[in-house]
């Protein structure tokens, strides 16, 4: 028997999947893809979902941001690598602009060349990881769980699983979500397949 979460996450997913373009739709990376094919897009879906919500379906790196009469944005992601990925419902708990960046001890400890020289942070600005905004995902039992969907510079990179466990955007594409999502909004980051 299928649980109410898979439904819903099935309905997300052949909503994303018809509305994108076939190459898009592999569970590999969606790299490749023009300027235009990269454009947020109103779609229509099924799902049990409500309104003002963010629900990011890896397999697909999509994140749609649901809308009123079963429509959401639909914009593409780079998503957290193999082992980075953490699946699960979360809300925002905190917003900013230009974000400053430090790197997780966890991150410092897997690749110390690339990230120990930032151990103190690095101011926001262009060449910032989390780009032009970012949205903290929280948790009630942990708080900040450290998970961010943020901005990026590096559009190639949407369409990879690429980052260490975050959901990025282009920065054009972040600082127009960001202006629509209040605190507390909630976050579904639906697990990937086994595949």
């Amino acid at each position: 028997m299928i649980s109410r979460r898979q439904f819903t996450a099935a309905g997300l997913a052949a909503m994303a999947m018809g509305a994108m373009p076939a190459h898009a739709a592999r569970k590999k990376k969606a790299q490749g893809m023009t300027a235009a094919q990269l454009e947020p897009k109103i779609v229509r879906f099924d799902g049990d979902v409500g309104p003002g919500e963010i629900h990011v379906l890896p397999d697909h790196f999509v994140l749609l941001w649901t809308l009123t009469r079963g429509r959401a944005v639909r914009y593409y992601v780079g998503i957290g690598r193999p082992g980075l990925y953490e699946p699960g419902t979360f809300f925002v708990g905190a917003k900013k602009e230009w974000p400053s960046w430090v790197p997780t001890q966890a991150m410092i400890e897997r690749d110390p060349e690339k990230y120990a020289k930032y151990a103190d942070g690095m101011p926001g600005g262009e060449d910032n990881p989390l780009g032009a905004r970012a949205l903290y995902l929280f948790t009630k039992e942990k708080g900040d769980t450290f998970l961010r969907i943020h901005g990026t510079n590096q559009p190639e990179t949407i369409g990879t699983a690429v980052s260490n466990g975050c959901a990025r955007l282009v920065n054009e594409q972040i600082i127009e979500l960001y202006d629509q999502v209040p605190l507390d909004t909630k976050v579904v980051l639906y697990p990937k397949s086994e595949s």
